[in-house]
């Protein structure tokens, strides 16, 4: 019996060998295990590539945060600015009166400077002419100025 259930296999064989479906099945186990291969092959290659995606990833995120972070700052920083825009503008206006009324006080003290020196010029000149009006009554008068002498007795 066995030897007929052999027999009957071997002629299976040879009558699928013969009409070309063993050597599709053949070829088509041939192919599947290829593209499982190749898959694989592809799954080997994508979980090189992880870690480098991973940091590529990692890095474009740190890399969007940062700008987030510096728009946050321009952000706030206008927002400061736009809050102490006031206050900048009255310490201008104070140090511009400040500096006007320090202008002013200069200026003032200049011209009392100037008035000083040019009374101190014109004293100066009265002096000097009331010299040249005494050497000249010396020089006409011989006599002695004795207006400031107690008179003789």
């Amino acid at each position: 019996m066995n030897k007929i259930l052999d027999f009957g296999r071997k002629a299976l064989f040879y009558a699928r060998v013969l009409s070309g479906y063993e050597e599709r099945r053949i070829r088509s186990y041939r192919l599947m295990c290829e593209q499982r291969l190749k898959q694989a092959e592809e799954r080997r290659l994508a979980i090189k590539k992880l870690p480098e995606q991973t940091i590529l990833s990692e890095v474009r995120r740190m890399v969007e945060e940062m700008q987030n972070l510096n728009k946050q700052l321009e952000e706030t920083e206008a927002a400061i600015e736009e809050y102490f825009k006031p206050l900048d503008q009255e310490a201008q206006r104070l140090m511009k009166t400040q500096l006007e009324g320090e202008e002013r006080t200069m200026k003032q003290m200049m011209k009392t400077m100037h008035d000083q020196a040019m009374l101190d010029i014109a004293d100066e000149k009265r002096k000097v002419k009331a010299q040249i009006v005494d050497t000249d009554q010396k020089n006409k008068d011989p006599r002695p100025n004795t207006q400031h002498l107690p008179p003789h007795t």
